[in-house]
């Protein structure tokens, strides 16, 4: 039978060493320090607030947020309801993983001056390598193959499209920092869980005579700018084209996030991108503006995007939003462990019970880059586990589409 999670499974921590958390937490976040520190000019006030959070990662504890760089204790207001009056003096390894991964990350932005007053105020540290990547030649390949999919049946453009989502993915920067996220990429990996078909079921297309929500309107909880994001944009685009939406809510965060999550300046880096590339990517960019323009296309960045909590845990006015959608997806490897919880779920554990508190139907497009997973048959769980790739939850090659509705 499979597991339920009638008792919650156990927090992920990263205080185990060998494992995944914790070598996120002792070897990706100084690499993502050092990184910053060399990408930008920055005077010796920063580069030592950079120092002090590099040794902090080695052997310090959590500490409250500073009130130099929250002048209205707004910011520090809400860290102290999500956890950190609770959590500050402890090891980063011992708070849960998802915790301290998010408070790292928040840490980071107070030592470069993200939050001002100053001359780094607003400068997201990550852009550099987001244009970076939104500009490679790869990109420029990936917008040029869009020309031959006018070619294809309307149900094989659709996967197309779905899949490229899904796919783009594996261009998280932070993950590239990784030694285990650094292999080779081959050629994609079967999914080990596939409800496309539900998924689809909720967006039919004009024509079917299927029954829906009219107009039918999709969250898409965006997961990384750049080469990720076009994908998900091109998506929505070939959605709304095809009249399987008429409205589509963006959420992205408010500020940078996770080396590469997307924010309201990368969506817009995007389409600008999409507009600039000629043939039938530039009809995709040019349909995404317009959207935006007349609101089928509304872009969203609530302050919980960047919450080291589960969404479990959301606050009323985003739980109205998601439940007055057709279908919310979420993207990516860190919406997924806030959608499921961050724990050490048996992977036979039903993806319906663990998103049941979600309002609405709702959906994961995700490759597996962090041990949590649920919703796997016990076939594939068991063949996962003999497969001889020991490290099949993290390495990027497995991705998963799941709907509940």
């Amino acid at each position: 039978m499979p597991d339920t999670p009638s008792v919650p499974a156990p927090v992920i921590l990263g205080n185990e060493p060998g494992s995944f958390p914790h070598g996120v937490l002792a070897e990706r976040h100084p690499a993502i320090v050092r990184q910053v520190r060399d990408a930008f000019p920055l005077d010796p006030g920063r580069r030592e607030a950079l120092d002090a959070l590099l040794a902090s990662c080695a052997d310090g504890v959590v500490e409250p947020l500073p009130a130099a760089a929250d002048p209205t204790g707004r910011d520090r207001d809400r860290w102290s309801h999500w956890g950190m009056d609770e959590y500050a003096g402890r090891s980063w390894y011992d708070v849960p993983w998802l915790w301290a991964e998010s408070h790292f990350y928040r840490r980071l932005l107070d030592a470069v001056g993200y939050f001002g007053p100053g001359p780094w105020q607003g400068v997201d540290p990550f852009r550099p390598a987001k244009l970076a990547e939104l500009d490679a030649p790869e990109t420029d390949e990936e917008l040029a193959a869009l020309d031959g999919l006018g070619e294809l049946p309307a149900d094989e453009r659709a996967r197309a499209l779905l899949h490229g989502s899904l796919w783009g993915n594996r261009a998280d920067l932070g993950f590239r920092l990784s030694d285990r996220g650094a292999g080779p990429r081959g050629e994609a990996e079967p999914l080990v869980a596939d409800d496309s078909d539900t998924l689809w079921s909720l967006l039919p297309a004009r024509g079917t005579g299927a029954v829906r929500q009219d107009p039918a309107t999709l969250c898409l909880v965006a997961d990384n700018a750049g080469r990720e994001l076009v994908p998900d944009l091109l998506l929505v685009s070939h959605l709304l084209a095809e009249g399987r939406v008429g409205r589509v809510v963006l959420h992205v965060k408010p500020y940078p996030y996770y080396v590469s999550d997307a924010t309201p300046t990368d969506v817009l880096d995007a389409v600008r991108r999409l507009v600039a590339a000629g043939g039938t990517a530039a009809g995709h960019g040019e349909r995404l503006w317009t959207a935006l323009t007349d609101g089928r296309v509304v872009v969203r960045a609530h302050p919980f995007s960047c919450a080291p909590l589960p969404y479990a845990d959301m606050p009323g006015d985003l739980r109205e939003d998601f439940a007055a959608a057709t279908v919310t997806v979420l993207k990516g490897d860190l919406n997924y462990r806030r959608l499921v919880g961050d724990r050490w779920w048996p992977p036979t554990t039903p993806f319906a019970d663990v998103t049941a508190y979600f309002p609405g139907p709702v959906a994961a497009l995700r490759t597996l880059k962090s041990d949590v997973v649920t919703g796997l048959d016990a076939k594939t769980e068991a063949a996962l586990e003999a497969s001889g790739e020991p490290h099949w939850r993290t390495s990027g090659t497995h991705a998963l589409i799941q709907a509940r509705v």
